[in-house]
């Protein structure tokens, strides 16, 4: 189902834990890291499509999670041509996204990225709120940052450090932020006052 131009209607889900930190999945059989997103299917809305598209990729049911706000209106993204089927080239452009933010309520135990016979995932992690892009498809970064920056509205007004990260994002360009490190890797608080 495409809109006149050509994108097709899709949701995106940006994903809490208690420490607003946010789920990364791994797609399947690459290096890429990504938010859980999929299309939105005839006569669903998109709240509907958000929550299939979570238990389909993460497993999770409503009773898991809780909404804490979306995006006001679509946020677009092109496919570049290479990455688009053969048959589907001309009319098809990309997707356009409502971004979700919610929060877990339920256990890390809880996902399950075999819940369907169709798994986008094959590992997960939790990561900073403000983790640099560069894990992401690059066709894809722009509207990451365009939901994540229109959802921090949401976040708890006691985390400063992801503020200031913001601040430092808008005016960084993706090619100036450093690379995302592998999981596990420690990092020591800064000193109170540095």
């Amino acid at each position: 189902m495409l809109d006149r131009d050509g994108f097709r209607p899709n949701v995106g889900i940006v994903l809490l834990n208690a420490r607003n930190q946010v789920f990364w999945g791994k797609r399947l059989r690459t290096h890429s890291w990504q938010f859980p997103q999929g299309g939105i299917k005839h006569g669903e809305s998109p709240e509907q499509a958000m929550f299939r598209e979570l238990h389909e990729e993460v497993g999770l049911m409503p009773e898991h999670v809780e909404i804490i706000g979306r995006t006001r209106d679509w946020l677009r993204y092109e496919v570049p041509d290479h990455f688009i089927r053969k048959d589907a080239r001309g009319h098809y452009r990309g997707q356009k996204q409502i971004w979700f933010l919610l929060r877990l309520l339920g256990r890390d135990s809880d996902m399950n990225l075999r819940a369907t016979d169709h798994p986008e995932f094959d590992a997960w992690r939790w990561n900073d709120y403000w983790v640099p892009l560069d894990v992401v498809i690059e066709f894809k970064r722009g509207v990451y940052e365009m939901a994540l920056t229109e959802l921090a509205r949401f976040l708890p007004r006691t985390h400063h450090h992801n503020r200031y990260l913001r601040s430092g994002m808008r005016h960084a360009r993706h090619d100036d932020l450093p690379h995302a490190e592998p999981p596990g890797t420690a990092h020591p608080e800064p000193e109170p006052g540095a």
